[in-house]
C-alpha cells in the first residue's frame, strides 16, 4: 500500500487482510508499540517520528524481514507503510523472491484534503491503535483515552508530507512499470475506495500478479 500520510492505508489495508485472510504488516504499528514499551528501538524511533523524519532503512528492513518469516505471513500479507524509500523497496524485492508478484496500491488523495485528515486523526493512548475521524472519546478496541498522535501536529504533518515528496514519492515510479501496479482515487468515501481497490486486485492478479 502507497499513499501520502493520511491516504488511508491503514484502513483499507485492514480490510483487505480480513477479506483475503492475511496479516496487516504495519511498520507504523510496530515502531509505535516499540516506542511505547521503551525499547532501544522505539527510543531511535521516537526521535524520528517526533521530528517527522522516517526511521532508518536497516531498522525498518530488519523488522519488515522478521514479521515476514511468521507463520502466519506465509500465503500472503498486506504491507501498510513499508516500502517507503528505493532501498526498503529493492530489500523487499529480495525479501519476496519465490513468493510471488507484489500487488502494488497507490492511494493517491489532494494535499488539503490529506492535511485536513492528519490533524483530525487520534489515536489510542494505551494500545496504539488508531480511531476513526468519528471516534471522539474512546478506543473501539480496548476503550482506552484518545489523543492526538504526535506526529500529527500542524508543523509535523506538513514536514512528513515534504519527507513523502522528497523520499517516498519516487517509489511510484519504481513501481508504475509494473503489471501489478494500480492507483486509486482515495479522496472519496472509505467503502467506494474498497470497492476500487478490490476491482484493481483482480485486475492486477489477471494481469500478472500471483495470489491474494
Amino acid at each position: 500500500m502507497l499513499g501520502q500520510p493520511g491516504a488511508g492505508k491503514g484502513t483499507q489495508a485492514e480490510r483487505i487482510a480480513a477479506r483475503h485472510g492475511v496479516p496487516k504488516v504495519s511498520t507504523g504499528e510496530i515502531l509505535r508499540r516499540a516506542v511505547q514499551a521503551g525499547t532501544r528501538l522505539g527510543g531511535t524511533a521516537r526521535h524520528a517520528i517526533d521530528s517527522g523524519n522516517l526511521v532508518g532503512d536497516d531498522a525498518v528492513i530488519c523488522i519488515v524481514k522478521e514479521r515476514l518469516t511468521s507463520p502466519d505471513a506465509r500465503s500472503g500479507f498486506v504491507l501498510d507503510g513499508f516500502p517507503r524509500t528505493i532501498v526498503q523497496a529493492s530489500a523487499l524485492d529480495d525479501l519476496v523472491v519465490r513468493r510471488g508478484a507484489l500487488i502494488v496500491l497507490d492511494i493517491v488523495v489532494p494535499e488539503d484534503v490529506l492535511v485536513h485528515r492528519l490533524a483530525s486523526r487520534r489515536i489510542c493512548s494505551l494500545c496504539g491503535e488508531n480511531a476513526s475521524i468519528e471516534a471522539k472519546r474512546a478506543c473501539a478496541k480496548c476503550g482506552g483515552p484518545l489523543v492526538t498522535r504526535t506526529d500529527d501536529g500542524a508543523g509535523i504533518v506538513r514536514e512528513r508530507l515534504k519527507v513523502y515528496q522528497r523520499q517516498t514519492k519516487p517509489l511510484v515510479e519504481y513501481y508504475a512499470p509494473r503489471v501489478t501496479f494500480r492507483s486509486i482515487d482515495g479522496n472519496q468515501a472509505p467503502d467506494a475506495v474498497t470497492r476500487a481497490i478490490d476491482t484493481a486486485i483482480v485486475e492486477a492478479v489477471a494481469a500478472g500478479g500471483a495470489g491474494s
